[in-house]
Formats: structure tokens, sequence, C-alpha cells
């Protein structure tokens, strides 16, 4: 008996190697030589997963539960609706000719109580709260019965101090229409047909969240083989472009790009380029991406609500 549990213990240890040595290799030439080390095949590391971004909010969303901010430029005019109900309404002065402000859908990326223009003459910019890195704000101004801004949506001083005190990074859609609305119920009716995504920036949203985007795209980058180029679409820096943010640092602008690679999974076909530059003594990152038809791309990117203008 004790011989038979003997032979059944060598025969498990047998099978137990052999399982080992299934993925083991001997040294070229001499198969099964003893006295050489055996060679274990390891697994490449896989480009970690990128953490799931916070739900996008649509126009819809914050009108639903939060603020949302109807400007029409022909009305010179400005619907604000809290929480689904109309909290106020007020004239405006949007940009003058050469100067206009661009239409869309926009979140706020910074707010400052105190603040003057980085580009015409330090300004002053009273209750500022930016729109795009690229100047355009809302912000306390002249209102002289139509359109005289650089870009800016100008206000009433003590307008523009309320909404600043309504207003939240996370909580807060502006729509810039090109529609003439001359009642807030217009401006009602045209906030529940837009239904776009608001481009809130991932490092106002969720700042952990962002520099967690920043590291696993940078792990990625340093994992992953180049892709084949798309020689079909290829474009060089000077060729077609377009720029989609210019945020105050390299890792935000990186994570926005990751942000809306998410929402327009054909961005992932143009080369992406963060360009820094200083304007006026701030430092700017500029998201910029390149294809030879990133103009049509751009246009497409703007119908669905996504903030992107031609770089020419």
């Amino acid at each position: 008996m004790r011989t038979m549990w003997r032979s059944l213990i060598d025969a498990t240890a047998c099978l137990a190697l052999a399982g080992v040595c299934a993925n083991c290799t001997e040294p070229p030439g001499k198969p099964g030589a003893s006295g050489q080390a055996s060679k274990v095949k390891h697994a490449q590391p896989s480009a970690p997963p990128l953490p799931k971004p916070p739900p996008p909010k649509t126009t819809n969303d914050v009108l639903r539960s939060g603020v949302l901010i109807v400007i029409s430029k022909p009305s010179q005019q400005m619907h604000v609706f809290a929480n689904n109900n109309l909290w106020r309404s007020s004239p405006i002065s949007t940009g003058k000719q050469g100067k206009e402000t661009p239409a869309g859908v926009f979140a706020i990326l910074q707010k400052r109580e105190f603040h003057r223009s980085n580009l015409y003459s330090n300004a002053p910019m009273p209750f500022m709260q930016r729109l795009t890195w690229d100047g355009i704000a809302i912000h306390a101004g002249h209102v002289p019965g139509y359109p005289a801004s650089h870009g800016c949506i100008r206000l009433p001083a003590e307008f523009a101090k309320e909404l600043f005190q309504l207003t939240g990074f996370t909580t807060t859609g502006v729509i810039v229409s090109d529609q003439a609305i001359d009642t807030s119920q217009d401006a009602y009716r045209l906030a529940t047909q837009t239904a776009a995504t608001i481009p809130i920036d991932p490092a106002v949203l969720d700042p952990k969240w962002a520099e967690e985007i920043r590291l696993a795209e940078a792990d990625r980058v340093k994992l992953a083989r180049p892709a084949p180029p798309d020689l079909a679409n290829a474009a060089e820096p000077g060729g077609p472009a377009i720029q989609l943010a210019a945020a105050a640092s390299a890792a935000q602008a990186e994570a926005h790009w990751v942000a809306i690679a998410r929402q327009h999974p054909e961005l992932a076909a143009m080369r992406k380029e963060i360009v820094p530059a200083v304007v006026d003594g701030q430092k700017f990152y500029r998201l910029r991406a390149y294809a030879k038809d990133a103009h049509e791309r751009c246009s497409n990117l703007q119908r669905a609500g996504t903030a992107c203008f031609v770089v020419t």
C-alpha cells in the first residue's frame, strides 16, 4: 500500500512539473540538455485602462437642475434659468463687427471678481466669467444697446454681480445663439431644443480625475506601440489645423483632449499637438489637431456643441 501511494505522489509531482515547464524553452541546439537553466516567457505589461470620466452634462440637464444662460446676439438679450424657472433677463452688448462673439454652447472655465483683460490694454472686466481660453467672457461693462465689445458679453454691473454669485463651474451651461429671441418663452424653447453636451473642463469638474487621466495617458504613451500613420488624411504642423482649447496647463489640455476624444472618437485619426504660448505675459497651452479635412471636422464639432475654431 505504501508503495502504491508513493507511486501516486511521484506521478502527481511529475504532472505538476510538466505543467510548470509547459511555458519553458530549452537552449537552442540542445533540447532537454541537463544543467541548462530554463527561460520563462513573461507577458508584456499592458497599458492601464483610462479612469472612467464623470458623466457628461447637457443643456437640458442644467436647465432642470442648475443654471442655464441663453444669449441672443441679434436681440442683444440674456435670459437666465435656474432650476427650470426663469431667474432674470437683461440687455447685453456682444462683439462688434470684426470681433463677433462666437455662437455655440459653453461652460464656465474661470471666475474672477476682479479681472483685467490680457488682450485689450488691461481693461477692467469686473465679475468675469470665462467662456473660452482665447478671450471670450461674460463680465460687467458698458451696455449701449448694440454690439460694441471685442467679443465678450457685457452686462449691467448689478446684474453681472448677482449672476456671478449664482453660477458654478459644474452646474452652469451657456448657449450663445445667432437667432433672434424676443421673449423668455422663446429662450426656454430654444434651450429645450438644443440638448448639446456642455464642454465642462475636466480639471474643474474633478481635479483628481484630471490628474489620473494625465498619468494614465503618460503610461499609455510609454507602453503603446506607435499606430501606423493615416497617410490619406495626415497633416503636418503648418497644414490644416483646428484649436480645441487654450488651457492653463499642459495637463489640463491633455485631460481636455481625452474628454472630447471620448465624445468624438473620430478625433483619434487626427494628429494632436499641445503648443505653449505666451499672451501679454500669461502662459497658455493651445490644444490643436491636424488633418487634411480638419476644417470640415471643426464644423461638425461646432454643430455637436463642442468648442472649436479653425487655425489660419
